[in-house]
C-alpha cells in the first residue's frame, strides 16, 4: 500500500476494482485545515476523466502497468495476434480490447501493448499509419457539393474521407486518433 506521497505523473492507481491513470496532480496545503491532494484521473480502458481528492497521507493503490512493443501478426477470429518483440512470445488479444485500433492495423506493423499482471488492457498505435486506397470513386471535375471530398476505402476495410483527386492504389496517411486524411505520400 502506498500512500498520497507516491502519487505522480503517469502512476496508475487501482479504484474499485477499475484502473486510473494519473494525468495531474496537486498536493494542496491550505492556510486552516489538512493538507489534501487533488488529482485530475483518466480510466485505462475506457478513456473517462475524473477529478478526485485524497487526504494527505491516505492509503492508495498503485498498480504496475508495463508498456512493451509488439508486432501485429494476424487476425484469428477470436482476437489478434501479437508477437513481443524482446521474446518472441506470441500474445493473443480479444478485439473489444483492441478496439477502434484495428480499423488502422496492418500485417507485421509495431505497436505497443500495456499489460497489468500479464492481461492487455489497450493497444497504442503510432500517431499515423500510411494506408492504401482500395476503393474509391472517381471524382468528377466541379462537383464541390460534398465540400470536396468522396468517401474511399484503405486497405484494412476502414473507409474514410479524402480529396476527390485521389484514386485507388493511393497511399495516404491517416490520423489513428482520428481516423483524419492528413495527406498522400509518395513512394
Amino acid at each position: 500500500m502506498a500512500s498520497t506521497a507516491d502519487i505522480k505523473n503517469g502512476v496508475v492507481l487501482s479504484i474499485d476494482g477499475q484502473l486510473w491513470s494519473v494525468i495531474e496532480f496537486q498536493h494542496v496545503k491550505p492556510g486552516k485545515g489538512g493538507a489534501f491532494v487533488r488529482t485530475k484521473l483518466k480510466n485505462v480502458v475506457t478513456g473517462k476523466v475524473v477529478d478526485r481528492t485524497y487526504n494527505a497521507g491516505a492509503k492508495v493503490d498503485i498498480e504496475n502497468v508495463d508498456r512493451r512493443d509488439f508486432t501485429y501478426l494476424y487476425n484469428d477470429g477470436d482476437g489478434f495476434v501479437f508477437m513481443d518483440t524482446t521474446d518472441y512470445d506470441q500474445l493473443t488479444v480479444l478485439a473489444a480490447t483492441v478496439g477502434d485500433a484495428a480499423n488502422f492495423m496492418l500485417e507485421n506493423q509495431p505497436v505497443t501493448i500495456a499489460l497489468n499482471n500479464g492481461n492487455p488492457l489497450y493497444v497504442e498505435l503510432p500517431a499515423s499509419v500510411v494506408l492504401e486506397i482500395t476503393y474509391t470513386e472517381p471524382g468528377l471535375q466541379g462537383d464541390r457539393s460534398t465540400g470536396g471530398t468522396k468517401a474511399a476505402t484503405v486497405e484494412t476495410g476502414y473507409e474514410i474521407q479524402v480529396p476527390l483527386f485521389l484514386e485507388t492504389g493511393t497511399k495516404v496517411k491517416v490520423d489513428t486518433r482520428t481516423g483524419d486524411y492528413l495527406g498522400r505520400v509518395n513512394d
